[in-house]
C-alpha cells in the first residue's frame, strides 16, 4: 500500500486547496508552484480528479479548480480510490494475483490486520483534518519552504 507519485500529488494538491478560499477557483499553475511539482502532470491529475466528482473545473481566464465538497466530507480513502483504483485496497502485499484466506501468501495473515487499522485510518481522515494540520504551522505540505506556502495566503 505504498502510494504512487500521482496519488501523493493528488493528495498534496487538495490539501492546498482545502487551506484556500472556497469560493475562488485556484489555478493549477499556483498549485503546482507551491507544491514544488511539474504543472503538466498536476494538470492531469487535477482532470482526473474532476472526473471522479471531486472537483469543479473551469475553463478560462477566471478558470481553475475548486473544490466539490467542505473539506470534512472528503475522505483520504475517496482520493485514493480514484488515483490508485478500486483494487488498491484489495492487492496482495507480495502481488501475487490470488491472495486471500484459501490461498494466502506468507505475509497474509499478518498483513490483513495492519491493512484494516491503515483502511480505516485513510477513511476516518478528511482533507478538512490534514489542511488544519498543516495551516497550524506544525506539519509542512510539500519539500516547498513554509515561507513560500505563507506568502501565498498573505
Amino acid at each position: 500500500m505504498i502510494l504512487s507519485r500521482t496519488s501523493q500529488y493528488a493528495v498534496q494538491a487538495l490539501i492546498y486547496m482545502a487551506t484556500q478560499s472556497s469560493a475562488t477557483p485556484v489555478l493549477n499553475k499556483d498549485i503546482a508552484a507551491q507544491l514544488g511539482v511539474p504543472a503538466p502532470y498536476l494538470a492531469k491529475i487535477l482532470q482526473g480528479l474532476a472526473k471522479g466528482n471531486l472537483l469543479f473545473s473551469f475553463r478560462g481566464r477566471l478558470g481553475g479548480f475548486c473544490l466539490r465538497e467542505e473539506g470534512h466530507k472528503i475522505t483520504l480513502m475517496q482520493i485514493l480510490l480514484l488515483t490508485e483504483g478500486p483494487a488498491f485496497t484489495e492487492s496482495c502485499l507480495l502481488g501475487l494475483k490470488k491472495c486471500s484466506d484459501e490461498t494466502a501468501c506468507p505475509l497474509h495473515f499478518r498483513w490483513v490486520p495492519v491493512k484494516k487499522k491503515i483502511i480505516d485510518m485513510l477513511q476516518d481522515t478528511t482533507l478538512e483534518k490534514l489542511a488544519k494540520a498543516v495551516e497550524s504551522g506544525k506539519y509542512r505540505l510539500a519539500d516547498v519552504p513554509g515561507m513560500l506556502f505563507e506568502q501565498a495566503k498573505a
